[in-house]
């Protein structure tokens, strides 16, 4: 990847995953990162193998004050931060409300919405001090309002980054912060697989289908985002791995396939 300029990148939740892989990307396109995790240990060692001089501290998003000494690590450490990215993301796996542990469902509206809450505010209170910087909240399943059987709380932690994202552009408008979505799509992450979000009975066997025709690796996937990211110049930018017309194209490929496969057989 070309860029025209050396920036410093932030990326929340930036231990494992798509955060991990989308931190590496932009230091292999030149970029200064810095990432987070709650664990000191597990942050500077994903920072190690990041390499290109990457930066790994311990930052709990839920919490404010840990949010604000993630920025003013990257600040203290580089001068300025770009682009921030609120990427970390927590899951669980699939069930009924009326089911679900009520830690977990604390857990996943904490870090997905809670987390996105904070890392904006103040990454755009540092950016309006400093004077520039591009702010990026990651969607997921639930953020277009589909609906799936046991994926309540995911799907509103999601759904709420719609409103968070057009409150911050009437929010930042005239101002010299800008910010951004990006969807990384259905991407086979360790919280996916961990969480049986793709493979559970409970969402049905269409679900699953999805997944085998949708999903792509996530090294494939952070790449593609990243060079989009930093190449961004406006508010209100978009940056969607699996857009509506691709996701069509894909089923009806796999379909038609299958149904070949089927009658040769």
């Amino acid at each position: 990847m070309v860029t025209l300029a050396t920036m410093t990148v932030v990326v929340t939740g930036g231990t494992r995953g798509v955060g991990y892989a989308l931190a590496r990307a932009f230091a292999a396109a030149g970029q200064r990162v810095v990432i987070c995790g709650r664990d000191e240990h597990v942050a500077r060692a994903a920072a190690a193998r990041i390499g290109s001089g990457a930066v790994g501290t311990a930052a709990d998003v839920t919490r404010r004050t840990d949010v604000e000494r993630l920025w003013e690590r990257a600040t203290g450490e580089f001068g300025a931060v770009d682009h921030w990215v609120n990427n970390a993301g927590a899951g669980m796996r699939p069930r009924l409300l009326w089911e679900a542990p009520a830690e977990g469902v604390t857990e996943v509206i904490a870090v997905n919405l809670l987390g996105s809450l904070h890392g904006s505010a103040v990454a755009i209170a540092g950016m309006l001090r400093q004077g520039h910087g591009f702010v990026w909240n990651t969607l997921g399943f639930g953020s277009n309002a589909r609906v799936s059987r046991g994926m309540a709380a995911y799907g509103c932690s999601k759904r709420a980054l719609d409103y968070l994202h057009r409150a911050l552009l009437l929010e930042t408008d005239g101002t010299p912060v800008r910010v951004g979505l990006v969807d990384p799509g259905l991407v086979l992450t360790d919280l996916v697989v961990d969480t049986g979000i793709a493979t559970d009975e409970l969402r049905g066997r269409r679900q699953q289908w999805y997944y085998r025709v949708l999903a792509d690796p996530v090294d494939v996937v952070a790449p593609w985002l990243a060079r989009r990211m930093l190449a961004a110049s406006r508010t209100d930018a978009r940056v969607l791995r699996l857009t509506p017309v691709r996701a069509v194209r894909r089923l009806a490929g796999a379909a038609v396939r299958e149904r070949f496969s089927a009658a040769r057989a």
